[in-house]
């Protein structure tokens, strides 16, 4: 077979241009790849959205929500239904399986929008939709506040879609969102007593508002040679027509205003809102397109602003309350040093372990020179391979970056050091550049691909947390690869034009020669005589190291280092928006007042967009909001997190706080959670207040809660139907008068310009405040044109009722969820509640169960994406052994080195007390591969030792020291690499496992590995 060095020596032309070549395509690809703060992923998740005036919560779910969850149970490939039901509303919640293809998932939200409109008719009558929304994924990285002091509603919605419509011309923009903006409403509020004395009802006057406002044809008439429309010109044009709208009161004509005061507001109750620092304003979301640089849409963004700014009347504020762009430029400058550290430091172990010369005592810099120029070759190919393979520049790639940058130089190191010991040895500079591919180019080849291959789990991981963290596998297979070519193709020729061949004088005995060889030698020598002793130690070690796993605290993923603090506030179920908004306007008030706080967005009626990719949205309710506080510049998050939970809870204490940080992976509600399902929602209740008991006292809990959220009151009118159409006074007039008297009736639209505002027919302020007093005192019209007081037809009773019913896969389920307190981690909280929870499950009735949510719940679903692909790397890494070692007892010897550094990472992760969380777990895994890697250099070094005749002792020591300072020092550039990386907090358990797995796996496979293969294939004579 051709050897690919020499080749390379022989055309250093093509060689030279080549390397030319590839840095500038790499550099150039590095600046065309996409920057975003997450790797892009699609959510599986589609809301369904329907209105039933006046129905209860259970009518909702059950004759809504259960036929709507029907009929999406028919849909393909469905993972889960879930759906919550409140007075007169229900929101359904569809979720696509994880393993589901991303790019086929637009086409699967077509299909379930088509099914369920097909089946639309079955819903009750005076069902209000369903409505869609397929954008639940949307990330809207960059927020403005729109203020204008002085202006009304309207103008500020001028202005507000004023800059949307420039916005969306600027470069990778792909949509702007406006919110907070409230609706203008027309209100004609009609006073009780001026209908009593004309005698009319509300009914006949929005009869005679909606005939005059009405839009209709008149035809058309043909003059001449002329076809002329006929327009009815009868519609309001401004507030005072409205006012001089003429109203029949029997023989009695009156102006509409004669009976209602007619003014222009907002809509009321109000939709959420957004307030910055106390101060209603308007929000304007942008959303970057699909594979957009989001640094770059940054600039963009702030270069229109510049214009757009100028352009604001005077008055007018934007102002940015949420920069992607710059945290995204903040985090990858921080990786870039990072990377930079990591670069100097496998450089510095380069240089000193390649080039340290005794005769005399100096650093040779040519070795590590040429390890150094490789790096930024593999590098800069790697960057083309990202971008030709649409993996752009996010934290899961830069990380897989560094952790690539310590396995890529180990094969760059393996053939430096053989040139500079064949050097050492006499050879001449060809013989020396060549000899490393006929030795070591195929085991290298197969360790690389082994190694590569530890991480294919990740990549062909169907779920939302492989799509998440794929880059790990397409980075690191793609450097590995790259570092396998560059040292077989052009490490040679580095070497061939850089090093010297030394002097007789110069040259050195063989390290092996040394003291610390003779002592290694001994220690090997005793390893392979006494092979069953050491075995046995080292199951004992791994035993350790599974005992020391089960102490190491489990996660998930890692809160974010992003500045923000979340504080989700909510009120009890039923709590009007004014009450919302007056909780909001003290918490404001003390978080403004605490040191070290810039800004404070209060989104009130909802959650924030979806600013960050993982952030769990909170759907509008009138009880809820979400306030978003930023620190100042150079303020401590923590210490602001501290003062704030020390502070808030007193503060409201009608609400329940949750002050959180950012998430970092798929979304999850709350890391701790419980689920009862049921048939019946009496059962399932019961069931989740003995889980909620448990749960109370578990002192890592706060917040603990069910998302069944408490009762609400609900004031029942219950109507004596024979009393009514006894007094001329049908049910529809009753249900009518009271809408008209509390919320307000729609009576049509004033249109000006291109705006339709609704006309809303209801009674005075003063009127409507009267509580269940005026409720019994209302008088009703009836057929005969008398008026019968509601209590004459009808008793009204407080009572109270579930706020939210929770339905999933078309069984009733109260999920009981909660934070944590303190520093421990949710899955082994979670695992302690669950054992605590065995005997309440144990006697749940008949058709009621408990299911495991949360952190767990997610974990294990990202888990078994993983762990279904460990049989194809399985399969795939003992065909690449047996190919290369051409046995299949010795693969599987390799094979049985793979969870040697086990106790490592155990020793490691509890040493510096890290959590053992999903990435962590990614590096175990590949941590497997770097093992066996080593392995098959060492076996395949055996077997040459044993093809000069050695007998099987004598090759297994000479082998293990041959090979000794090549795996030593690889490992170190692995282990030392991940130095800079071990303070990140996404990043920084991985690197901990990685390296304390390595370092222990490194010294068991120098002693273990050749006594099993001494164990499992002696012959000949042990040594003295």
């Amino acid at each position: 077979m051709i050897n690919l060095s020499r080749w390379a020596i022989e055309h250093p032309a093509l060689i030279r241009y080549l390397m030319v070549v590839l840095l500038l395509l790499g550099v150039g690809s590095y600046f065309k790849l996409g920057q975003d703060e997450d790797p892009p992923f699609y959510f599986r998740a589609m809301v369904v959205q329907a209105q039933w005036p006046g129905a209860t919560p259970l009518q909702m779910a059950d004759q809504v929500a259960d036929r709507l969850e029907r009929t999406l149970q028919d849909v393909p490939d469905i993972d889960v239904v879930v759906s919550f039901s409140k007075p007169g509303e229900t929101t359904v919640i569809f979720q696509v399986r994880d393993d589901f293809a991303p790019n086929e998932v637009p086409d699967r939200f077509d299909a379930v929008r088509k099914k369920v409109m097909d089946r639309a008719h079955e819903l009750p009558p005076g069902v209000q939709g369903p409505f869609f929304n397929d954008d639940f994924g949307d990330t809207f990285g960059v927020i403005y506040a729109l203020s204008a002091e002085g202006y009304s509603q309207s103008e500020l919605s001028d202005l507000a879609r004023g800059v949307r419509a420039r916005l969306l011309r600027v470069r990778d923009v792909g949509k702007v969102e406006v919110f907070g903006l409230q609706d203008e409403h027309v209100f004609l509020e009609l006073s009780r007593s001026a209908l009593a004395r004309y005698g009319l009802t509300a009914a006949a006057v929005s009869q005679q508002i909606t005939e005059q406002n009405a839009v209709v044809s008149a035809g058309r008439m043909e003059a001449d040679d002329w076809q002329i429309p006929l327009q009815l010109r009868t519609q309001f044009e401004s507030l005072e027509s409205i006012r001089a709208m003429p109203i029949r009161a029997g023989s009695v004509l009156l102006r509409l205003g004669d009976l209602a005061e007619v003014r222009r507001g907002l809509q009321d109750p109000a939709r959420p809102s957004l307030r910055v620092n106390g101060v209603e304003m308007a929000g304007l979301g942008v959303s970057m397109q699909r594979g957009g640089d989001v640094i770059a849409m940054g600039r963009a963004l702030d270069s229109a602003l510049v214009q757009v700014r100028q352009d604001l009347p005077l008055g007018v504020v934007l102002r940015q309350i949420q920069d992607q762009p710059a945290m995204v430029k903040e985090s990858v400058d921080e990786f870039l040093i990072v990377l930079g550290e990591a670069i100097a430091i496998v450089l510095a172990v380069s240089l000193l372990a390649l080039g340290l010369r005794r005769r005399p005592l100096r650093v040779d810099p040519r070795p590590g020179l040429i390890v150094a120029i490789s790096i930024p070759l593999v590098l800069a190919v790697t960057f083309l391979i990202m971008h030709l393979w649409g993996v752009g520049l996010h934290k899961i790639s830069l990380g897989s970056l560094i952790i690539a940058l310590g396995l890529l130089v180990d094969d760059a190191i393996i053939v430096v050091e053989m040139m500079v010991r064949k050097l050492e040895e006499g050879a001449d500079r060809m013989e020396a550049a060549t000899a490393a591919f006929d030795l070591t180019a195929w085991p290298m080849l197969t360790g690389t691909l082994i190694t590569a291959v530890g991480f294919l789990p990740i990549g062909i991981a169907k779920s939302v947390v492989g799509e998440y963290t794929f880059a790990i596998f397409a980075v690191t297979a793609a450097a590995l690869m790259v570092s396998w070519l560059v040292s077989v193709l052009f490490v040679p020729a580095l070497g061939f034009w850089l090093l010297r061949v030394p002097s007789p004088s110069e040259r050195e005995a063989h390290l092996s020669e040394s003291a610390f060889y003779a002592r290694l030698r001994s220690l090997i020598t005793t390893c392979v005589n006494r092979p069953v002793l050491t075995l046995g130690l080292t199951v004992l070690i791994f035993l350790l190291g599974l005992v020391g796993m089960s102490r190491v605290e489990q996660q998930f993923f890692p809160d974010s280092s992003r500045p923000e603090i979340l504080i989700d506030v909510t009120l009890a179920e039923g709590s009007s928006r004014a009450a919302t908004d007056r909780v909001v306007g003290r918490l404001e008030g003390v978080i403004l007042e605490t040191d070290g706080v810039g800004t404070v967005a209060s989104w009130v009626g909802s959650g924030a967009p979806r600013f960050f990719l993982p952030l769990d949205v909170i759907f509008p309710q009138p009880n809820v909001a979400q306030l978003v506080v930023l620190p100042a510049p150079g303020a401590s998050r923590a210490s602001i997190l501290e003062a704030l939970q020390r502070t808030l809870q007193d503060q409201a204490p009608e609400a329940r706080l949750r002050i959180k940080l950012l998430p970092n992976g798929p979304p999850v509600p709350y890391p701790v959670a419980f689920r009862v399902m049921s048939d019946r929602p009496e059962a399932a209740l019961e069931a989740a207040r003995q889980v909620e008991g448990v749960m109370q006292s578990h002192p890592n809990l706060q917040v603990v809660h069910s998302n069944w959220q408490s009762r609400r009151p609900v004031a029942q009118v219950q109507v004596d139907l024979g009393r009514a159409r006894e007094l001329g006074v049908p049910p529809s007039v009753i249900a009518q008068t009271l809408e008209a008297r509390f919320s307000g009736v729609s009576v049509g639209e004033f249109r000006e310009a291109d705006k339709r505002i609704p006309l809303t027919l209801r009674l005075p302020q003063s009127e409507r405040d009267e509580g269940l007093r005026g409720l019994r005192g209302l008088m009703l019209p009836s057929v005969t044109g008398l008026q019968v007081p509601l209590e004459k037809v009808a008793q009204v009773e407080l009572v109270w009722e579930p706020g939210l019913i929770w339905r999933r896969n078309r069984e009733y389920a109260v999920t009981v969820q909660a934070a944590i307190a303190g520093d421990r981690q949710a899955p082994s909280i979670s695992s302690e509640v669950k054992a605590s929870l065995a005997a309440i499950e144990g006697g749940l009735p008949i058709g009621t169960r408990l299911e495991e949510g949360g952190e767990v719940e997610e974990s294990s679903k990202g888990q078994a994406s993983i762990f279904a692909g460990m049989p194809i790397m399985l399969f795939l890494t003992l065909t690449l052994l047996v190919i290369q070692l051409k046995s299949t007892p010795r693969s599987l010897m390799v094979l049985a080195t793979a969870p040697l550094g086990l106790a490592g990472v155990a020793a490691a992760l509890l040493l510096l007390g890290r959590p053992f969380g999903f990435v962590a777990m990614l590096g175990v895994i590949a941590l497997m591969g770097m093992i066996m890697r080593n392995a098959v250099i060492l076996i395949d070094q055996i077997e040459k030792e044993r093809a000069k005749g050695s007998v099987l002792d004598v090759a297994i020591v000479e082998a293990t020291i041959g090979r000794f300072r090549p795996i030593v020092l690889t490992a170190a550039a692995a282990i030392l690499a991940m130095i800079p990386l071990q303070g990140s907090v996404f990043w920084g358990p991985m690197a901990v496992a990685i390296m304390g797995g390595l370092v222990v796996a490194t010294g068991l496979t120098i002693l273990s590995l050749p006594a099993l293969v001494a164990l499992t294939g002696r012959w000949g004579k042990p040594l003295g």
